[in-house]
């Protein structure tokens, strides 16, 4: 039995996880939610138990407790294999490219849809030839979208770290997810970098109406770009609300900003 009913308009909900390693408690009866094509974002200092939420939603860590909702289906530990179909895609905060292939082979490996059994594309059929031609039109529509064309070709190596980075972007982005991960994608950008990243990212949100579950450590980036934030405390949510209402929570202050950003307007992003 579902221990919460859900709900039309979320894409994705947690209730009551807990995740402990060795008696330390990384996440202790977190509560979250994502609306359709909202940005929301996750902060918090160095261990809060960021990037542990993103591995329980996506699998990687079974929680001690609780449950995660994606779309119409409840786990209490998301299947891995099957977060594609779920519509669930995500990047990581270390490049994970496969750098000896062009920008546009990585982009492709994120389309996801009917491929045609091994044999068909052992043999070349019909249908696997289709499935091939759908694969490039659709990794070319994203490369486009993200300003990426002209390096199609490239090996995704050769590229500047800010534009491999749109590039790991646009493989996510590939899959058309319902629901996009992104783990820290400014990390190691420049200012000029960031802004460029924080533009698609809400582009993306624009276009596609895709929700997007975003942990970055840039407050600035996070305050300017995200609908709602939640902020992590040793592994507990201690505020949650829009930008404005995190800026100014005494709790949040304490913990992690700093008086220095209390009242002032975020970054421009």
């Amino acid at each position: 039995m579902a221990m919460f009913p859900p709900t039309p308009a979320t894409v994705l909900q947690l209730r009551h996880v807990a995740l402990s390693f060795g008696g330390v408690q990384a996440l202790s009866d977190i509560d979250l939610d994502i609306a359709p094509a909202e940005i929301r974002a996750v902060i918090g200092p160095n261990g809060a138990g960021k990037s542990s939420l993103v591995n329980v939603v996506c699998g990687l860590y079974r929680p001690d407790s609780g449950r995660v909702r994606l779309g119409a289906e409840e786990f209490a530990h998301v299947p891995t294999q099957r977060l594609a179909r779920l519509g669930v895609a995500r990047t990581f905060q270390n490049l994970a490219l496969f750098r000896g292939l062009s920008v546009r082979d990585n982009v492709a490996l994120g389309c996801t849809g009917p491929q045609g059994s091994w044999v068909e594309q052992w043999a070349d059929a019909p249908r696997a030839r289709a499935a091939r031609r759908d694969t490039a039109a659709q990794a070319d529509a994203v490369l486009d979208f993200l300003g990426l064309q002209a390096v199609r070709e490239r090996p995704a190596s050769t590229l500047p770290y800010g534009l491999q980075k749109r590039v790991e972007l646009a493989r996510a982005l590939a899959a058309a997810p319902r629901l996009l991960l992104l783990d820290e994608p400014m990390a190691g950008m420049t200012l000029s970098e960031k802004r460029d990243m924080a533009g698609l990212v809400r582009a993306a949100r624009d276009r596609f109406g895709t929700a997007i579950l975003l942990i970055e450590h840039d407050i600035g980036v996070v305050l300017g770009l995200s609908d709602r934030v939640a902020v992590l405390d040793h592994g507990r949510k201690i505020a949650d609300g829009t930008p404005a209402e995190v800026r100014n929570d005494p709790a949040v202050i304490d913990a992690y900003l700093g008086v220095e950003h209390a009242g002032t307007e975020a970054e421009g992003a």
